[in-house]
């Protein structure tokens, strides 16, 4: 799908949005703390967001259905990967720049270019071209400081080979298949681990702990393991008392938020799984398993809902986990049709997996088995290396943070 196609189909879909809301850019642009202008570049399809939190805030603004939510992210997926080919193709046509030869009577300039104007268009090309340049020797620096040193150290002491592709938002953790057992992630720490402010770049590893370019999956999967169900809905447990705690963050902040108050989210976790193939070849994701790592009693932390009086989003449940359950299944909700499913290139798919815990603090991760032709395999599906971690908050001291106040208080009751 060409940029411009995808481009005006997630604008389409932006537009209706906004047309059924009965609002108005500027009344939008207020709410949302953006600009108007900006607003009329996305719904008319003149830019796309490079960040889907500020669209998903306001096709929820607009009170789009959970359909129409789904809809709109895969339109955006679409176009921001379409963009993402664009700007190689332009790399490309650039990289074929014509020669150039010194002239005593000027800057540098192309062979036959000897007119004023001619020299004008070579300043802006040179400098281009310098900084190009720069780039690559930068990058090649990079590169060679990257490399391991020594001899051959194998496939268990080698990282991702040279000119492995990585793809943005493809979350962490290897690939295996039916021949060969993945080991579960990383559960050393008891202590919750800091996730990174932004989704993996790192591409799927096998099971030897490389990237290996000929046995990567045909598909990718970009992870959102801080999704709440409402603008104020999810609770997190902290080891901290209430002056020690920084206020909320929205949505689009909770990793960063998390990660520096090493918090564990409370009662249950919402995990958004945007499955996408990486050809024209459809592939078939034949099943979604949860695999419990660990069950621990739940740390007596302080229990901190994300806000009060904020209104309540519209409930998702297309799958659902009971974390609590002897062996813990991905259920689809009413409604949800079940696995399998067809993703490809141009049709993405988008899970939402919810996990709840109330009984235990559980580190848990999901398996996400795949088959393309005569390929198949099964991808691990983690919080960037690490399992994700859900625990009951029965019983514990509860904080809310009202609007308008300027620090966290006692829950009613809590």
């Amino acid at each position: 799908m060409s940029e411009g196609t995808a481009a005006a189909d997630f604008a389409a879909l932006l537009r209706q949005l906004k047309d059924h809301s009965g609002l108005s850019y500027g009344v939008l642009g207020k709410r949302l703390h953006m600009s108007t202008s900006t607003l009329h570049r996305y719904c008319n399809g003149d830019a796309v967001p490079t960040d889907y939190a500020p669209v998903e805030r306001l096709a929820r603004l607009c009170k789009a259905s959970p359909d129409e939510l789904v809809e709109l992210h895969r339109r955006w997926v679409l176009a921001d990967g379409a963009r993402g080919k664009k700007g190689a193709a332009e790399a490309a046509v650039f990289s074929e720049a014509p020669a150039l030869v010194p002239d005593a009577s000027g800057p540098l300039e192309p062979d036959g270019a000897g007119r004023p104007d001619g020299r004008r268009r070579l300043h802006r090309r040179t400098a281009a071209i310098a900084g190009t340049g720069l780039a690559a020797v930068l990058g090649a620096v990079v590169l060679a400081m990257s490399l391991p040193s020594g001899g051959d150290q194998g496939d268990e002491g080698r990282g991702s080979p040279v000119g492995a592709a990585t793809t943005k938002g493809v979350s962490g953790g290897p690939t295996r298949t039916e021949a060969s057992a993945s080991p579960p992630p990383s559960t050393r720490s008891q202590e919750p681990h800091s996730p990174s402010p932004s989704p993996s770049s790192t591409p799927p590893r096998n099971s030897a702990g490389g990237a290996d370019t000929a046995d990567e999956p045909p598909l990718t999967v970009n992870t959102r393991p801080y999704t709440w169900e409402g603008p104020c809905s999810q609770h997190y447990l902290i080891d901290r008392s209430a002056t020690d705690v920084g206020p909320p963050p929205v949505e689009q902040d909770a990793p960063a938020w998390v990660g520096a108050h090493k918090a564990v989210s409370a009662g249950e976790q919402l995990v958004k799984l945007t499955v996408q193939g990486t050809g024209e070849e459809t592939v078939v994701v034949d099943s979604l398993k949860v695999r419990v790592v660990g069950k621990d009693t739940p740390p007596a932390w302080n229990d901190y809902v994300m806000g009060v009086g904020c209104g309540g989003g519209v409930p998702t449940r297309p799958f659902s986990v009971a974390l609590d359950a002897a062996r813990p299944t991905v259920v689809a909700g009413d409604g949800q049709r079940d696995f399998p499913f067809k993703v490809s290139e141009s049709d993405p798919e988008v899970f939402e997996v919810t996990a709840d815990a109330s009984a235990y603090d559980v580190r848990w991760y999901l398996e996400l088995a795949w088959s393309s032709g005569d390929r198949k395999g099964t991808l691990v599906v983690d919080d960037d290396g690490r399992p994700f971690r859900t625990s009951g908050n029965n019983g514990r001291p509860a904080y809310e943070f009202p609007l308008g106040a300027q620090k966290w208080s006692k829950s009613v009751g809590g």
